[in-house]
This record gives C-alpha cells, structure tokens and sequence, in this order.
C-alpha cells in the first residue's frame, strides 16, 4: 500500500497546460474522434448524454493519445534508444502504433491472456512482445529490466505524466464541442484517462460533476478514493480486460483525489447489455473496458435525471468471436 501524500510530493504532477501542450503535439495525427447522441438513451435515463466516441480513434481506442503523446516529448537520445510499455493490450497497440509514426522501436510486455486480437494487431504495428503471467509474474519488474539492458525508455500505460496529459485531451475536445455539462463519467483501469479527464474538466466546467467507474471484481480506485490512499488489491476477474489493474498509478491519485468527485462500479452483465445497446441501437463496437461509463449511466449507478453528461466511450478493441459470444448471453 502506497500512501499518496508521502510520494506526491516527489512527483512531477500533470496539469491542464500539459495537456493544452499534448494537444498540440497530437493535433493532426490523433482523429478528433466524433461525439454521439441517442435519442433511445436520453429517453432511458430522463438526461441528455453525449458520448465521446474513442473507439473511434487511431489503433482503436484513447490510448492513442497518451501514447503519441509522451513519445513526442522525448528527447533525440531517447528516441534512438527506444520505448518500453508493459499493457494488456490497449496502451500496447497504441504505443506501438505511436512509435511506428515516429521512427521509434518498442517493446511491449503483455499478459499470455491478453485478447489474441490485441497481440496480433501490436505485433503488425511492428512492436517486440514479451510475455508474462499476469498472476505469478510482476509485468513493472520486467519492463524495468528490459528498459535497463536496453537504455530504453520506460512509458507505463497510466502512470506516467505526459500519458496523463495526452489522455485529457478527448474530455477537453468533448467540452469544446457540446459546451457546459452537469457531469463527466469515465472509465477507471489504472487512473490515466479519468486524471487526465479531470485536469481538463476542472478548467472548463468547473462545476461539473466528475465519476470515474470500475468493473465490480476489480474497485481499487474506490477504495483508493474513500480510505485517502492508494490500495492494492488481488488481480480481478471481469471481461473488462483493459481494466484489470490492481492499484492506480501515484501519478494518477495524485489528481483523483483532488478532482474526482466519486468512483462506482458496475456488473460484468450491464456491460455486456451496454455493449448490445450500443451495437443494436447506434451500429458501434464498445469493448467492455470501453462500456464502463456508459453502463454506470445507463444502469443506474449515477443519478442523471435532467442533467447533461458527458460520458467517454474509452475503446473498441474486441475479437469478434468474443463479441458475439458476449452479446449471446442472456
């Protein structure tokens, strides 16, 4: 267990100028990725939602950003020596994506359980994979050691400031494109996305509600929230692959705790009815780690009744055997 206030201290703390610079250096490579509405869902909730579509962006998911992000702000040295990422798969393809565009070569630890769609498409974007068990093995301890042999560079998937920064970019493009909103709901795994989603929001609609959401096996970041510092818990178990972490980054607390206003849950069976919902009423592909905020709104998790709600759709990377599978069940 990590106590916040003791290691904040030390570290270099992302704020909303970080991310005006990420979206600068992303400007034109990332896609702008569309937001999209649903009468159905407005209907079903009695509020008025907006879903940033992420899916929808570069290597299939919000990752992209960070990613390009934190490899721009490298130095030349640095570049030529490498990156390193351990990931499950979202933050592997789009680093790997990333470094590609920029002429840089990548190493990518992953779990042997990791989607085989994801494997495939971080390997054809030309990264290096090792694999580890996720249950016996510590993925940081291994990356630590091939960036070290290597001179590489280190780029962990959410703890990391500048993948911070990048990230917050998809919540300030959100504001920016439908104006004041009452609350802001996105997905938790490791802290990346809603810290950064909180820096944007705090600056644009200051007093807009901010909830980050995790799978039900897996609420580290709501115990991490409520006790006051970072908690550890066993690997969880839930199809929301990407949102398997066992403890959000210090980085990420760091801001969570100043700027989120609270973290829910949800059930491995609303996100599987998020994803039909959205595959059956607005034609997308939604992973599950992607449906997290959307389940909390559409299930009830948050109050929403006559409020304007932003909520960010974080990816789209699923197999399609495993798609339909998922959407089989009843």
């Amino acid at each position: 267990m990590t106590n916040s206030k003791s290691v904040s201290t030390s570290l270099r703390i992302p704020t909303f100028d970080d991310v005006q610079t990420a979206r600068a250096r992303i400007s034109g490579v990332a896609h702008r990725t569309p937001v999209l509405t649903s009468r159905t869902a407005d209907s079903r909730t009695g509020a008025t939602i907006f879903f940033k579509a992420e899916n929808l962006q570069r290597a299939g998911a919000f990752k992209f950003r960070g990613a390009y992000n934190a490899i721009a702000a490298l130095d030349a040295l640095s570049r030529k020596n490498g990156v390193v990422a351990f990931s499950s798969g979202n933050h592997a393809q789009a680093l790997a994506y990333a470094a590609g565009l920029q002429g840089v070569s990548v190493t990518i630890v992953m779990p042997r359980d990791a989607p085989e769609i994801k494997v495939e498409a971080t390997k054809g974007y030309g990264a290096e994979v090792v694999f580890y068990d996720r249950y016996t093995e510590d993925r940081e301890t291994i990356s630590r050691r091939i960036a070290e042999e290597r001179g590489a560079t280190l780029i962990p998937p959410y703890d990391h400031p500048d993948v911070i920064a990048g990230q917050g970019t998809a919540a300030l493009e959100l504001i920016e494109d439908v104006g004041q909103i009452d609350l802001l709901v996105v997905p938790l795994g490791g802290g990346g996305l809603l810290a950064g989603s909180a820096l944007s929001t705090r600056a644009l609609s200051s007093a807009c509600t901010v909830v980050g959401v995790e799978p039900e096996a897996g609420n580290d970041g709501q115990q991490s929230l409520r006790k006051g510092e970072i908690v550890h818990i066993p690997v969880p178990k839930s199809i929301a692959d990407g949102a398997l972490s066992t403890y959000v980054g210090a980085h990420n607390f760091a801001i969570l705790k100043d700027k989120v206003d609270d973290i829910v849950t949800v059930t491995d069976g609303q996100l599987i009815e998020t994803m039909r919902f959205f595959a059956e009423r607005m034609k997308i592909i939604v992973e599950p780690t992607g449906c997290l905020a959307a389940a909390a709104v559409m299930h009830g998790a948050i109050a929403c009744t006559g409020k304007r709600i932003g909520v960010l759709l974080s990816g789209g990377n699923i197999d399609l055997k495993a798609f339909g599978a998922l959407l089989g069940e009843r």
